[in-house]
């Protein structure tokens, strides 16, 4: 029955011809007929060209038509036969090809555990920019995640799971060593650059840049201590920027003799530092500084209009 299947599916030449020539008699009797009620004389002319024009385009195309049918034939022939010899071979060597689909595995997962060992050292090595750090993070979120995928699978062994696990432990610690290096060697860089700027407002972007860094390694290690004074010291930073504007203000009007405008000045800076987000006792102290100068700067004024006011004669 299986031989028979398949030299039912063969191409035949004949068959080809045969279904050509059914089709051009049909539409010869078809024309014939629609010719003739419509009141042709001589119907079969028309009729017999039209069916002569399709066995002619039949045969032309013939060898172009049985050759794919045959390149199909074979293919398909071929593709059966490589899905049988495949199954065969597995169900004779499934034992074995299992293994050593687990040996390649576990080998790839070792190579790529190496590979971000070897990417973590070159991001500690001295001179390693800031960037190289983030980049060994990166890997071992990649690293991490293409073993978690590995780990949900039911078809892993015991062995294998252990040793995954295991991997991903040491890659963890790898992870969070090379974020949080990341995250102080990139906000100690700009936070020393807005040191360097001259403007009070590029020194407050460049240290809105370094917070953005810490923010970032502060989302997935909420609870490090370092990244929460290395945010409390940028805060503080950005607050002494501000006050330091309005106090360089308050000096100048001081120095113009200009005292209202002074103290004017002294209190937006109060302003700004009970705005931001610094330690308490900094905060105090910078505020206690402002007050005496504010109350220094009253005693002039009010010393300034007594000097100003006329003196009444008897």
């Amino acid at each position: 029955m299986h031989n028979r299947a398949q030299r039912a599916r063969m191409p035949s030449s004949s068959g080809y011809i045969l279904a050509a020539g059914a089709t051009a008699a049909v539409l010869f009797f078809l024309l014939w007929w629609m010719l003739r009620s419509g009141g042709d004389e001589a119907p079969w002319v028309p009729a017999g060209l039209a069916a002569s024009v399709v066995m002619l385009v039949a045969i032309a195309a013939r060898e172009v038509v049985m050759r794919r049918a045959w390149t199909r034939y074979i293919l398909e022939q071929r593709r059966r036969e490589q899905i049988k010899a495949e199954t065969s071979q597995r169900i004779s060597s499934s034992g074995s090809s299992q293994s050593d689909r687990r040996s390649r595995t576990l080998d790839s997962y070792s190579a790529a555990l190496r590979s971000v060992q070897k990417r973590c050292a070159e991001a500690d090595a001295p001179g390693a920019l800031p960037e190289a750090h983030l980049e060994a993070y990166l890997a071992c979120q990649e690293y991490l995640e293409g073993a978690d995928d590995a780990l949900r699978s039911s078809s892993i062994s015991s062995e294998m799971r252990i040793q995954l696990r295991a991997g991903q432990g040491r890659v963890r610690v790898l992870a969070k060593h090379h974020m949080l290096g990341w995250a102080r060697t990139s906000s100690r860089a700009l936070t020393h650059e807005a040191q360097q700027r001259f403007r009070m407002s590029d020194k407050i972007e460049t240290a809105r840049r370094a917070l953005n860094v810490i923010d970032s390694a502060l989302k997935l290690y909420p609870e490090e201590s370092e990244l929460k004074e290395s945010e409390t010291a940028i805060h503080e930073f950005v607050a002494s920027v501000k006050v330091s504007h309005w106090v360089e203000l308050a000096e100048r009007a001081s120095f113009k003799g200009n005292y209202s405008r002074a103290i004017d000045r002294y209190r937006d800076a109060l302003f700004y530092l009970s705005r931001e987000a610094i330690r308490e006792e900094t905060r105090v102290e910078m505020a206690e500084r402002i007050g005496r100068e504010i109350e220094m700067l009253r005693a002039r004024l009010k010393m300034s209009k007594i000097a100003a006011t006329p003196t009444v004669q008897d």
